[in-house]
């Protein structure tokens, strides 16, 4: 299963770009001993690389209990990343520094889900 963008997602992801802030919804399903090496890498994302890319985690939180999902679609994990626009979230994930760190969530994680969102018109959040 993937669990990093590839070259061409991320240029897909900037072509669909609309302008303004982005959310970054992360699923994430851990391998054994992974949620040790996530909080690594979540430990220099929020001391280097959210404040240099003016990021900000919304909220981050364990899954509970699935009410509505198939067998298998629970996650252990959820994220959400606020970000001012796609290109700083790219020029995040191309930063060198970033590239020495996020060996650490490729390794933690079985399987992930990283969807860009865009909040609705008027929904006052």
């Amino acid at each position: 299963m993937a669990v990093d963008p590839r070259g061409a997602d991320l240029k897909r992801y900037l072509a669909e770009d609309a302008g303004g802030p982005v959310t970054m919804l992360n699923l994430l399903r851990f391998r054994e001993g992974g949620r040790e090496l996530y909080a690594r890498y979540a430990a220099a994302l929020d001391e280097t690389f959210l404040p240099r890319y003016g990021g900000e985690v919304l909220y981050a939180g364990d899954g509970g209990t699935t009410l509505v999902a198939e067998e298998g679609q629970d996650w252990d994990a959820v994220l959400l990343v606020r970000y001012p626009s796609r290109e700083a979230f790219s020029r995040m994930v191309a930063d060198e520094d970033y590239q020495q760190v996020t060996h650490w969530r490729t390794e933690a994680l079985e399987e992930a889900v990283l969807q860009a969102t865009t909040e609705w018109p008027g929904s006052g959040t």
